[in-house]
């Protein structure tokens, strides 16, 4: 049989293929020829072979069936078959496949083999794909190793001692004994392997941790050495003395001094030398200034020590290197939270980087840029964020904006200013809010009532410009709907007020309606504000034509709220003008007790909230009236008269509304339900419009609930469902006095809209006076 090609021909070939199809027929033809090869127990071009297998792999052809041949190379006496052997294996097998244990033995006597080089090769190949068994079986050998007094061997055998720890972490005490004149080493390879192996110790074992916080001083000693060393060839990259061993050792004292005052302190001289004397003109300073500032972040610096860390984070951000600017934001956003006074100091830069033109940059800087907010500078960081908005890439504008939300909530200086960024957003990125920043807008709008007749002002001119941006739209109508009358009298003492008709306004809303960038949620908004301004215009009849059209909208929830509000002008006109009037004030309470968690920047922060007591209520039941949240949600904080009536009050003490503002199934939610302190009435589930509400109770079978208990009046509720009929359900309340005084006037009333299939209520009430 002719001698086989060698590698070298073999891959001058390869490279002249033109088509993978040909570098796959040149491929397939040589494995046929060393499979023959194999089979014939050809041991004087074995190496070869494997060789040009190993060549083969790493183009990414399968070279498994050489396996056996590898373990047969390793068992030879030669050593450039060992090093063929030894290379094979580390390539071809792994810890998965059994085949690897055969090798054992082999290591086993390379590894006490009289020539330097061979004892190398094992421990290469040990510490590369060595299993837990023959970790186990080899650590006597590695650990006779790592205490001879040749260089080469020693840090080859500590490289190997971390494989076999991160294997068998146990075995870890065999090799302390070791360790302790591993740093006496003057060589560095030995010295830079002790550190890796010091460190893989510490990271695995608190007591090891403990164990070798007294090596500090040594270390620090070391690290002195290596800056004040001179000129040294062997070891210099770019004038800076084995960069590689000082990150290394930066590494080790970051997790000996962690937690620990006296390790702290024996470390804060070198760290402050480090930072001062390394050259940062060439990436590699950068790289020992990088360590150097995690380091002094994660041990109990000094003071004066951080600022310095921070002062070179900030120098980093003006660095030319797109990846040492990238590292500088995200070590800052990692401190600051701990030392915020410190990177203040910098915010000009880093607003500077919302500019890059890098997308991981710019999404770094963002994310500072919000952690730099506060109550004294929120003005000008809004300036910046919201231009960066302006012009942003859409995938960072829903994050932008979401922040945006947040710092204007928590650091306002005023309502208007609030309601004029959030506005600002809105009309930028609308699109990209958040889900719950139409009902908060619209609270905040509420709450406000000297900006009202400003708001909606700024709000109907936003709706002439754009109508494509649907929050924007959906608050704009609510608003609208609320304060009309307003708009249209030209209340507005903030800004020249515009002078606009009932028509014109009618006709807005109406566009929203018919308009095919309005979404269904839009249009339930639009509807409902054109309702509520048929108690605040004159325009009754344009507005009753206009429910009435909607009335048989191929919408179902738009088609449910004009049947509603139908119903309330023909058969229930004279309840319109008290279920239509303006909201009250809303209040947030927190459900969990007095302190709220407040989500910035991805860190959860107690934010105290603060407990509003409404004032004393002395107007009869029919001016303040009860609300009984039958859905037993804890955002309803009602608000129930405690003083005896002066005179007598109308029916219509609690109603439950079914035809409002929000939806149960989906609809538009401009006024989420909350505490009532003002004299005007107060309507409960105001507008659910899910007809099945009682089937639903009745299947669902809910157990008792007490619906109200406040200021001696308590409200019980139980549901049962009816035998034989299933589809009926029966609803009892049971209401109950354990005040001295008598309570008069208790009016229980229920509104139920019209359905497909027949509904009938029937209130079972008991009242009690214990």
């Amino acid at each position: 049989m002719p001698a086989p090609i060698r590698l070298r021909e073999l891959i001058r070939t390869i490279r002249t293929a033109r088509t993978q199809a040909e570098e796959r027929e040149m491929i397939q033809k040589e494995c046929a020829a060393i499979r023959s090869s194999f089979r014939e127990e050809d041991n004087t071009y074995r190496c070869r072979n494997v060789a040009k297998l190993l060549y083969m792999h790493m183009l990414g052809y399968p070279a498994h069936f050489g396996q056996l041949e590898c373990l047969k190379l390793i068992a030879s006496q030669k050593f450039t078959d060992k090093r063929i052997g030894y290379l094979g294996a580390m390539l071809l097998l792994d810890e998965r496949q059994d085949v690897h244990l055969l090798m054992t033995n082999c290591i086993k006597n390379d590894l006490n083999h009289s020539t330097q080089y061979v004892q190398g090769l094992a421990l290469c190949t040990l510490g590369c794909m060595g299993s837990s068994e023959m970790c186990r079986d080899l650590a006597g050998e590695v650990e006779k190793l790592l205490k001879t007094s040749n260089s080469y061997l020693r840090k080859k055998a500590a490289l190997c001692a971390v494989h076999v720890i991160r294997k068998v972490p146990e075995l870890m005490e065999m090799f302390l004994p070791a360790t302790k004149n591993l740093l006496s080493e003057k060589n560095h390879g030995v010295l830079h392997t002790s550190v890796v192996l010091l460190t893989e110790m510490c990271e695995r074992s608190p007591d090891m941790l403990a164990h070798f916080r007294k090596l500090v001083p040594q270390l620090v000693r070391i690290l002195k050495n290596l800056i004040m060393s001179g000129y040294s060839p062997e070891h210099d990259v770019s004038g800076i003395s084995d960069p590689f061993l000082q990150v290394r050792i930066l590494r080790l004292l970051r997790i000996l001094g962690k937690g620990d005052d006296d390790s702290s302190e024996a470390m804060n001289d070198i760290l402050a030398q480090v930072a001062t004397n390394t050259e940062t003109s060439k990436n590699v300073g950068n790289a020992i200034l990088y360590e150097t500032v995690l380091t002094i972040m994660d041990i109990k610096s000094e003071s004066g020590l951080r600022v310095l860390a921070i002062n070179i984070l900030g120098r980093f951000l003006l660095n030319n290197d797109k990846n040492i600017r990238y590292v500088a934001l995200t070590s800052l956003l990692k401190t600051v939270q701990t030392d915020h006074n410190a990177v203040q100091r910098h915010r000009s830069t880093i607003v500077d980087c919302l500019k890059d033109l890098d997308v991981s940059i710019k999404r770094r800087a963002m994310e500072l840029s919000f952690a730099l907010v506060n109550g004294n500078n929120i003005r000008g960081m809004m300036k910046e964020l919201l231009y960066f908005l302006d012009s942003c890439d859409p995938e960072f504008k829903a994050d932008c904006a979401s922040g945006v939300f947040l710092a204007a909530e928590k650091y306002a200086p005023s309502k208007r200013w609030h309601i004029d960024t959030i506005m600002r957003v809105l009309t930028t990125a609308g699109s990209y809010v958040r889900d719950d920043s139409v009902p908060n807008l619209i609270q905040l709008i509420t709450n406000s009532v000297e900006m009202h007749a400003y708001t909606v002002q700024r709000l109907y001119k936003a709706l002439l410009d754009d109508i494509s941006q649907q929050p924007l739209v959906q608050v704009a109508s609510w608003c609208i709907g609320e304060y009309g009358d307003l708009l249209v009298s030209g209340q507005c003492e903030e800004e020249e007020p515009i002078q606009v008709t009932e028509d014109e306004v009618l006709d807005v809303l109406e566009g929203l309606l018919v308009s095919n960038l309005s979404t269904p949620v839009t249009r339930g908004y639009a509807l409902t504000a054109i309702m509520k301004l048929s108690t605040r215009f004159t325009s009754v009849n344009r507005i009753k034509k206009v429910v009435s059209i909607y009335g048989s909208s191929i919408d179902v929830e738009l088609q449910q709220r004009a049947v509603e509000y139908n119903a309330l002008f023909k058969k229930y006109d004279h309840m319109r003008p008290a279920l239509l009037e303006r909201m009250p004030i809303m209040e947030k309470t927190a459900s969990n007790g007095p302190t709220e968690i407040v989500q910035t920047n991805g860190e959860a922060e107690p934010s105290v909230v603060e407990a509003k007591h409404p004032p004393p209520v002395t107007q009869p039941t029919n001016q303040a009236n009860d609300l009984l949240d039958l859905l037993g949600g804890n955002d309803v904080v009602p608000v129930i008269q405690t003083t005896v009536p002066t005179k007598p009050a109308s029916a219509g003490g609690e109603l439950l509304d079914l035809l409002g503002d929000l939806s149960l199934s989906g609809g538009p939610a401009p006024a989420p339900a909350t505490s009532v302190p003002s004299s005007q009435p107060a309507f409960l589930l105001d507008g659910l419009t899910s007809p099945p509400l009682f089937n639903d109770i009745a299947a669902a079978g809910i157990p008792p609930m007490t619906a109200y208990n406040k200021n001696g009046l308590k409200i019980d509720f139980t549901f049962e469902r009816a035998n034989p009929n299933p589809n009926i359900a029966v609803i009892t309340i049971h209401a109950s006095n354990s005040t001295e005084a008598d309570m008069t006037d208790f009016v229980f009333q229920a509104a139920v809209p019209k359905v497909s299939s027949p509904t009938r209520v029937l209130c079972d009430e008991s009242v009690v006076n214990s």
